[in-house]
């Protein structure tokens, strides 16, 4: 049978007789972030403030970190814990959707690296309306001088 081990390189490594697997957090962050993006009514993923922005920038600057926007993990010896941040579409009902999200970033992280997810905490930032995308179109085509 396998048993994880941490990783000082802040991953996890899957061992067993015939060696070992190391999953970086990075990569258990784009798996919850993709996952995340997966369901519908998920206009995009937000941030998660302005702290979180600017180490985000900084952490994208020196090609360290998750930098996944909306989206921190912490990852344990066998257990994973999600914040995911999103903008939703108008219309969808956030209690069901929310329930869509943690299912299958359940599902996907489980699946893809055989850890737990022990919780996966969703906060809905704002609301995307269509109709504000298609006036802001039309305000754009419309050309200010002749």
């Amino acid at each position: 049978m396998a048993d994880t081990k941490e990783n000082p390189r802040g991953g996890q490594e899957l061992v067993t007789k015939e060696g070992k697997t190391s999953i970086a957090d990075e990569v258990v962050a784009k798996i919850v972030a993709i996952a995340t993006k997966e369901i519908e009514g998920v206009y995009e993923m937000g941030t998660l403030g302005l702290g979180d922005t600017i180490t985000g920038m900084a952490q994208r600057a020196a090609k360290t970190g998750q930098g996944h926007q909306g989206v921190h993990v912490e990852v344990g010896e066998r257990e994973v814990a999600a914040d995911v941040k999103v903008v939703v579409e108008y219309g969808v009902s956030i209690p069901q959707l929310a329930v869509a999200i943690r299912r299958n970033i359940i599902n996907r992280v489980s699946t893809m690296t055989g850890l737990t997810v022990k919780e996966v905490n969703v906060d809905v930032s704002s609301l995307h309306f269509a109709e504000e995308v298609k006036e802001k179109d039309r305000e754009a085509a419309v050309p200010r001088v002749s």
